[in-house]
C-alpha cells in the first residue's frame, strides 16, 4: 500500500442502528495469531517465489478444513518490471440465502527486499491471518449475503510503487469480475491491522457510508479508541475496485515504524488487535447487509 498526500474526501456521515445492541461477536484473537506465526515461519512470502507458493498453499489447507466454504484458486501472469511473474489470487465463497456479494479482503504476499529478510508479520501476515478466522466464525453462522474472502496476490510493488507497479492481484480480479458483471456490492479491506499499538484512522477516500457503519460497529464495542476519527489518505487493494464503483472501506493502521523494515516481526503482533479487528467486522456485516438491502447498488 502507500500513503499519499491528496486532500481526503468528505465522509457521508451516516450511522445505521441495524446490529445495535447486539451481543459481542466472538472472534478469537490468540488463533489469528497462530497463523500468522505459521506464515512467518514461511520466511519472505514474495509473489511468485516459493515463499509466496507456500504461504498460499497454507492459506487453501486451512480453508479446506472449514466446513461451508468453496475454495478457489485463481491464477493469473502478471507484467512487472522483473519480467512476466506467475501469482494467484485464493477466493473463499460462503454461500447466503441470496447471491449479492460482500467481499472481505486483505492481501498475503510480502515485499521484496534484497537488502535485508522481510518476514512481513503485519505487513502481509496480519491481513491473511485475520481472513482465515473470519472464514471460520462466518462460515458458522447464517448469512444473508454471499461472502467472498478473497487473499489478493502481488500487492507489494516489485521496486517502486506506481500504477503499473502494485496492486497485482486486485487489479486482476477486479477487472476479471467486471467482465464477468459479478463485481460485489461492498467491500471491506484489512491491512496492517495487527500493531500492538492499534491506531486505525479512516481511509479519506473509502465510501463515507461504510466507513460510519464500522466505526459505529467501533464503538458499540467498546473498541473506538483503536478507531481514530481523523482520516488518511492510502492507496491499498481497495482501489480498482472503487474505480469500477466498488463502495469499499480500508481498514489500516499505517502508524507502524517496523513497515518495510527486517524489525516487521512477530513480537510486534498482538492477538488483541487481530481480535479488536475481527470483532468490529463481524459486528459492522450485519449493518452493511441492512444497508445494502435497503440501497440500489450500495450506495446512498
Amino acid at each position: 500500500m502507500r500513503r499519499h498526500g491528496l486532500a481526503a474526501l468528505a465522509l457521508l456521515a451516516l450511522v445505521l442502528g441495524a446490529g445495535g445492541g447486539a451481543a459481542q461477536p466472538k472472534f478469537d484473537g490468540a488463533a489469528a495469531l497462530t497463523h500468522v506465526e505459521r506464515l512467518v515461519a514461511i520466511g519472505p512470502r514474495v509473489a511468485g517465489t516459493p515463499g509466496g507458493q507456500r504461504a498460499r498453499e497454507y492459506v487453501v489447507g486451512e480453508l479446506k478444513k472449514i466446513a461451508g466454504v468453496q475454495v478457489q484458486v485463481k491464477p493469473f501472469e502478471a507484467d512487472t518490471p522483473h519480467g512476466r511473474i506467475k501469482m494467484a489470487n485464493v477466493v473463499a465463497v460462503l454461500p447466503g440465502r441470496r447471491p449479492d456479494v460482500v467481499m472481505l479482503a486483505g492481501h498475503y504476499d510480502t515485499k521484496l527486499f534484497k537488502e535485508f529478510r522481510f518476514v512481513g508479520a503485519n505487513d502481509g501476515g496480519s491481513s491473511a491471518a485475520l481472513l482465515l478466522e473470519l472464514a471460520r466464525r462466518l462460515a458458522a453462522r447464517p448469512r444473508d449475503y454471499t461472502y467472498w474472502l478473497v487473499w489478493f496476490d502481488g500487492e507489494e510493488a516489485r521496486e517502486t510503487w506506481s500504477e503499473r507497479d502494485s496492486l497485482y492481484g486486485s487489479r486482476r480480479l477486479a477487472v476479471e469480475l467486471a467482465q464477468a458483471k459479478q463485481l460485489p456490492r461492498a467491500m471491506i479491506l484489512v491491512d496492517m491491522i495487527g500493531d500492538r499499538d492499534l491506531d486505525i484512522r479512516r481511509e479519506a477516500h473509502s465510501a463515507g457510508w461504510l466507513t460510519e457503519i464500522v466505526w459505529d460497529a467501533a464503538a458499540r464495542l467498546g473498541h473506538g479508541r483503536h478507531f481514530l476519527r481523523d482520516s488518511l489518505p492510502v492507496e491499498d487493494d481497495h482501489v480498482p475496485f472503487m474505480r469500477l464503483g466498488v463502495p469499499a472501506a480500508l481498514l489500516i493502521d499505517f502508524d507502524y515504524p517496523p513497515w518495510h523494515t527486517a524489525e516487521d516481526t512477530l513480537d510486534k503482533v498482538s492477538a488483541q488487535s487481530l481480535a479488536v479487528v475481527g470483532e468490529v467486522v463481524l459486528e459492522a456485516l450485519p449493518s452493511v447487509e441492512h444497508y445494502l438491502s435497503r440501497t440500489t447498488g450500495g450506495r446512498p
